[in-house]
């Protein structure tokens, strides 16, 4: 028995030490390497001089005020090993190399599972990078990047490059060029994570089999850019603001998308529910023809021209989805085909869809379609489905886009008869876009759009 109890010993694994360490002691290298594996090295208020690299599993914490400073040259702290965690510090101090990558946290591809938790990551080039990190985490981290200069030439605020399973959720991420930005990839969950003052919030390329869950996008030039990436799940996200495109579709194919809210104008929203129904995508009410987009302080216009840019995107799922207010509700072109349009909310859209082609496209299935707040239509029979096909394009659409001074001509008679003959005998539309069985009410809630 007590050989028995001896060998039980010898298997467990020895006592972490807690190595707490106080500003400015010694180099921050020297107590890292001296650590033992499992130790937890608790970085005391003010500042801890870096840069740093970590090659053992390990926990690298702060108490409330612990700061690591890096030299200005290369990224700050450098995960090297399995496992290690990052947590409750505040970072700064990266060199500004993009083609070196520095970073405020770098986690290289041997160093699968860690994490990088609740710190403050400020002034970097990239905030944190996960580089070949399988199951690598970035989580509650609130980081700033670099204000000056250009967006493109500042790094993202999370990169993902290869990393398997690779987690990034609940971040706060303001300044710099891409907020995340995910290349040849796989299996990624980015959710609950906040976006502001950046190019895109999300950036896709090469990345397939992932979510993208409960994200909200602010004011940023495009909210959710998914390029060259299959079979991705795109649900509860919101863009509020965002200068060009809410979401951005570029052979992009074989996805879900669903209960996203993009809000373009943002007065939109209260004009909709004191008016009711707005006059539609063919003639936007006098208010909003005199007044133009509404314009916030700095003079960025507010709100994306089109709410959805759909280019060459294939066999995608839109339902329960939200777009208000945009210049354009849903540019769909170059070929995309296959896709399924139903159970969305288009309101107070200038133009509910933009689409330059001859093919009939219905956007409706089993017959439900969407809600579209310009059309004047009745339900007689009560069921919920207006008792006309709604189609959101005529060939006076199709002429002002390939023919934009046209414009001139919008309220001439000539026109108005066009539109009226088109209504009396449909065999002289074009083909396009059509909703079978148009919604009568929005299937999104207004609540869902607050949140």
């Amino acid at each position: 028995m007590a050989a028995a109890f001896l060998a039980a010993a010898m298997a467990l694994p020895a006592f972490a030490a807690r190595i707490e360490v106080p500003a400015s002691a010694e180099p921050l290298q020297a107590v890292i390497d001296r650590a033992a594996e499992d130790d937890v090295v608790v970085l005391l208020r003010g500042n801890h001089q870096g840069p740093v690299e970590i090659g053992k599993k390990l926990t690298l914490d702060g108490e409330p005020g612990a700061r690591i400073l890096g030299s200005g040259a290369g990224s700050v702290v450098v995960v090297k090993a399995e496992n290690v965690i990052v947590r409750n510090l505040e970072i700064s101090g990266s060199g500004r190399d993009l083609e070196a990558m520095d970073a405020g946290v770098f986690v290289t591809k041997t160093a699968h599972g860690s994490m990088v938790e609740n710190n403050d990551i400020v002034g970097n080039l990239y905030g944190v990078y996960l580089h070949g990190a399988r199951d690598a985490v970035a989580r509650g981290n609130r980081i700033t990047g670099i204000r000056e200069g250009r967006s493109n030439e500042a790094g993202n605020g999370i990169s993902v490059w290869n990393a398997l399973g690779a987690k990034v959720i609940g971040n706060d991420i303001r300044f710099g060029r891409d907020g995340i930005y995910v290349v040849s990839s796989r299996h990624n969950l980015f959710e609950g994570n906040r976006f502001r003052d950046l190019r895109f919030a999300i950036h896709y390329m090469y990345t397939n089999d992932s979510e993208i869950r409960d994200n909200r996008s602010e004011s940023n030039a495009v909210g959710f850019a998914i390029m060259y990436s299959n079979r991705l799940t795109i649900a509860g996200n919101s863009s509020r603001g965002d200068r060009d495109h809410g979401l951005l579709l570029n052979y992009a194919n074989g996805s879900e998308i669903s209960g996203n809210v993009v809000i373009g104008r943002l007065q939109s929203a209260e004009r909709w529910k004191n008016a009711g129904r707005l006059a539609g995508a063919h003639a936007p009410a006098a208010a909003d023809q005199d007044a133009g987009p509404a314009q916030p302080a700095g003079g960025m216009r507010l709100g994306p021209q089109k709410c959805v840019f759909m280019y060459n995107a294939n066999k995608n799922r839109f339902h329960g989805n939200r777009f208000e207010g945009c210049e354009i509700g849903i540019h769909f072109t170059a070929g995309s085909e296959g896709n399924a349009i139903f159970g969305n909310a288009f309101i107070a859209n200038q133009t509910q869809v933009k689409y330059v082609g001859t093919r009939n496209l219905d956007w409706s299935s089993d017959g439900r379609g969407n809600f579209w707040s310009d059309n004047p239509a009745f339900d007689l029979d009560g069921d919920g489905l207006a008792d006309n096909p709604y189609r959101p394009n005529d060939l006076v659409d199709k002429v002002l886009w390939t023919a934009p001074r046209a414009k001139i001509l919008l309220t001439s008679p000539a026109t108005q008869v066009i539109r009226w003959a088109q209504a009396q005998f449909p065999a002289v539309l074009p083909g396009g876009v059509v909703d079978s069985h148009p919604l009568m009410s929005s299937p999104v809630p207004a609540m869902e759009v607050s949140q």
